[in-house]
């Protein structure tokens, strides 16, 4: 038996304290990756990346991020198999996910403002965009309202390019396509790659096309496009993009979950990072990322716990 005043004992008990100490950050590690779940738009693409990228070069935790489609991405959520997202476009985009996930997620609300849905044309006119006269001459499809398709349905081949079919935009077409009459036209389904590339081909042509579309977008700033107008109210008002963080977070990562309610940024400011993916062809948005967090120090520490 070892006394305490036995000097042979003082090692043990420091290497026991030692061993204990260092078992701590082990047991942290061991929940392991942070993971955050997305839908393939260049929105989500560009703040998940920059999301992703703070919380492995600012907190130290590594993240993977997992591509789904919108309704999969909430249930994700909801079960607790990822462990956020900030892709929920609400109030009435992800409506109906939203009404089905919410009780079981935890809202930390919006991480960016001014965000909108609907249906686009482009708005550039034949020729020259000016007349002898200095007045702007008038785009060449002449539709300005989502009623104004049943009269151009020709033109517009009775079609409306569109992207996944679970996306929140989608179902807001389809409804739109019952309240306006539109039983003619066709919606597409497809990636947002297949419908932006639809649409430049349509702008280089000066053909007629209407696609499914929001902001904030690379598209608006590539192209002079415009929203039709919905005066049925279908795709709702500006919108917003909420962070959605599975039930628990907080406990298990309380630095994470901080940051992400902290996290909150404006159109202007996402639309320069979809800039720079775009400009590379979306090949690296996490380089993107970290350039984003090299020139904006201020913003990102401003997120930070």
């Amino acid at each position: 038996m070892f006394s305490v005043k036995d000097t042979r004992i003082w090692p043990i008990l420091l290497l026991a304290v030692l061993l204990a100490w260092i078992a701590a950050p082990v047991q942290a590690a061991d929940k392991g990756p942070v993971k955050l779940a997305y839908v393939e738009w260049s929105s989500e693409i560009a703040s998940t990346n920059l999301v992703r990228a703070v919380i492995q070069e600012k907190l130290g935790h590594s993240c993977e991020i997992v591509p789904m489609q919108a309704d999969q991405m909430w249930k994700a959520v909801a079960e607790g198999e990822v462990d956020a997202m900030v892709s929920a476009w609400l109030p009435e985009t992800q409506k109906k996910y939203y009404e089905k996930y919410s009780d079981q997620c935890v809202d930390l609300g919006p991480n960016l403002e001014g965000a909108k849905t609907g249906l686009v044309v482009p708005n550039v006119t034949l020729g020259r965009q000016t007349a002898a006269t200095g007045l702007r001459n008038k785009p060449y499809i002449k539709a300005e309202s989502i009623a104004d398709l049943s009269e151009y349905a020709d033109k517009f081949h009775r079609m409306i390019v569109g992207i996944d079919p679970q996306a929140g935009v989608m179902h807001n077409t389809r409804e739109a396509m019952r309240a306006y009459g539109l039983e003619r036209f066709t919606l597409t389904q497809g990636s947002e790659q297949t419908m932006t590339s639809a649409l430049g081909r349509a702008i280089s042509k000066q053909e007629w096309i209407v696609v499914t579309g929001w902001v904030p977008h690379w598209m608006f700033a590539r192209w002079e496009l415009k929203f039709l107008e919905d005066p049925k109210g279908v795709f709702g008002g500006e919108e917003h993009i909420n962070t959605i963080a599975r039930e628990g977070l907080a406990e298990d990562m309380p630095d994470v979950a901080e940051f992400l309610d902290n996290f909150y940024w404006e159109p202007e400011d996402m639309g320069q990072l979809m800039v720079w993916i775009h400009d590379d062809k979306g090949l690296y948005p996490y380089e993107k990322a970290l350039r984003y967090i090299r020139t904006h120090p201020d913003q990102v520490n401003s997120w930070l716990p």
